[in-house]
C-alpha cells in the first residue's frame, strides 16, 4: 500500500467492537492471568493498546523494526544518548535544536559524554572529528535554524564501518517527504508535537530503530525511566499522522511561494530554505525530498536586533512562538528563542545571527501569510 493508504490504515484496525476509530486505553494496570504470568500488557510504563497502535503506525512509515512513542522529543533524544557509557564522544551537527545542544553540553556531558560540533552538510568534518572512543554521530535531516542539509547516505558509509551509530533528528522532514533508514540511519527521532501531531495540541517524541536489537535497548532504557507517552496523546498523535502527507504536501507548496517571495524583498538579506536554487545544498535536497521541501524557512534582515525583534511581533497571522509544524503558522527569533540555551560563542560560531528569524509555515492561504510578512517587513 502507498504511504498515505498506511497513514490510515495501519495501526486502526478494528477491534472486536468493529469501531471504525480504535478506543482511547487510558487504564495504568492491566489484569494477568496468573502469578507471575504475563499477557500482552501489564503496567503501562511497559506498553499500553493505544501507544503500541502508533508506534505500530510510525515503525511502518519509517520502514523501522520498530518504533517508541515518548512523553516530548527530548526525552526520546535522550534515551538514545543513554545507549552511551562514560568516556563516548558523541559528534552532533552544529546546526541543531537548541535543547538538544542543552542536552549534550550540560546533561550529558555530567556523565563524562564529550562532544564535539562540526558543520554536518559536510561529510568530510564527521569523518575528520572521529575518535577512537566516538560512539555517536546526531544530525538533523534539516538543521535548525540554519536549514543545512547533510549528506545521509555519506555521513552512514563512515560510521556504520567504524561501529558508529548514526542518529537523525528529522522532526523537520517526516516520513511523508523522507525516511533516513532508507538512507542508512540507525536511529530516528522525531519532535512528534510538531508535523507528526501537526495541531499544536500533543507533546510527544518519537524513536525509531533500524533493527530489532537496537529498538530493545532504547525499549529497555524507555521502560526503566518511564519517559513514555500517555493514552490520550497516543490517540492524537495517531489522529494527526493519518493527515500528516496531506498537510505536509500544501505546507511545503506554501512555504517555497513565500521563499520566493522572501527572496525579492529589498529588506531581506538572505533566505534559506532548500526548495530554493540559490540554497548550498539544493540538488542534495531535490535529490532526497523531491519537490516537497519541508514547512521551515530561515531568514535575515537588513536590520539589527531591534529591527528583528520588532518585526516578529509585528506580524498577525505568524503566531509569535517557538515551536513548528502545525496548522497554524508561526515566528520567531531563534538567537533569544530556540537557541538561546547555546552560549553566545558556539551560536556565532554557528553562524546563528540576532537578524535570523525562522518561520513555520501552516495550512492559511499563502496570499495572506505573504501580505502579513509584508505589513510586518514593511518597504
Amino acid at each position: 500500500m502507498k504511504f498515505r493508504t498506511r497513514a490510515i490504515h495501519v495501526g486502526s484496525e478494528p477491534d472486536e467492537t468493529g469501531a471504525v476509530i480504535p478506543p482511547i486505553y487510558l487504564a495504568t494496570t492491566f489484569i494477568q492471568p496468573g502469578a507471575g504470568e504475563w499477557g500482552t500488557f501489564d503496567y503501562s510504563r511497559s506498553g499500553s493498546p493505544t501507544r503500541a497502535r502508533v508506534e505500530k503506525v510510525l515503525a511502518d512509515l519509517e520502514g523501522a523494526a520498530g518504533a517508541l512513542a515518548f512523553s516530548s522529543g527530548m526525552a526520546a533524544t535522550h534515551c538514545a544518548m543513554m545507549l552511551l557509557e562514560a568516556g563516548s564522544h558523541v559528534i552532533a551537527s552544529n546546526d541543531i535544536y537548541g535543547g538538544t545542544y542543552r542536552l549534550l553540553h550540560k546533561i550529558c556531558s555530567r556523565n563524562q559524554i564529550e562532544v564535539s560540533l562540526v558543520p554536518a552538510h559536510d561529510a568530510e568534518s564527521i569523518a575528520d572529528a572521529i575518535r577512537p572512543n566516538t560512539k555517536m554521530v546526531w544530525i538533523e535531516s534539516i538543521g535548525n535554524p540554519l536549514i543545512t542539509i547533510p549528506d545521509i547516505p555519506a555521513i552512514a558509509s563512515i560510521t556504520r564501518p567504524a561501529g558508529i551509530l548514526l542518529g537523525v533528528d528529522s522532526t523537520f522532514v517526516p516520513p511523508a517527504i523522507l525516511r533516513p533508514i532508507e538512507l542508512g540511519a540507525d536511529i530516528v527521532m522525531h519532535s512528534a508535537t510538531k508535523l507528526l501531531g501537526g495541531h499544536s495540541d500533543c507533546l510527544a517524541g518519537v524513536l525509531a530503530a533500524r533493527d530489532r536489537q537496537l529498538h530493545d535497548r532504547l525499549y529497555y532504557t524507555q521502560n526503566a525511566t518511564g519517559a513514555v507517552l500517555g493514552g490520550l496523546e497516543s490517540f492524537l498523535l495517531h489522529r494527526g499522522i493519518k493527515t500528516l502527507s496531506l498537510r505536509v504536501r500544501e505546507q511545503s507548496s506554501t512555504a517555497l511561494r513565500i521563499a520566493q517571495w522572501l527572496e525579492q524583498h529589498p529588506r531581506v538579506r538572505r533566505v534559506l530554505y532548500p526548495g530554493l536554487a540559490s540554497h548550498p545544498q539544493h540538488a542534495r535536497a531535490r535529490n532526497y525530498m523531491g519537490d516537497q521541501f519541508g514547512t521551515i524557512i530561515s531568514f535575515e534582515l537588513t536590520g539589527d536586533i531591534a529591527e528583528t525583534k520588532r518585526v516578529c511581533s509585528a506580524t498577525k497571522l505568524f503566531g509569535l512562538a517557538v515551536s513548528l509544524g502545525a496548522v497554524e503558522s508561526l515566528i520567531e527569533q531563534p538567537a533569544t528563542m530556540s537557541h538561546a540555551s547555546y552560549d553566545s560563542a558556539a551560536r556565532a560560531a554557528a553562524g546563528i545571527s540576532d537578524s535570523l528569524i525562522r518561520l513555520s509555515v501552516g495550512l492559511e492561504d499563502a496570499d495572506d501569510l505573504i501580505a502579513d510578512l509584508d505589513q510586518a517587513i514593511g518597504s
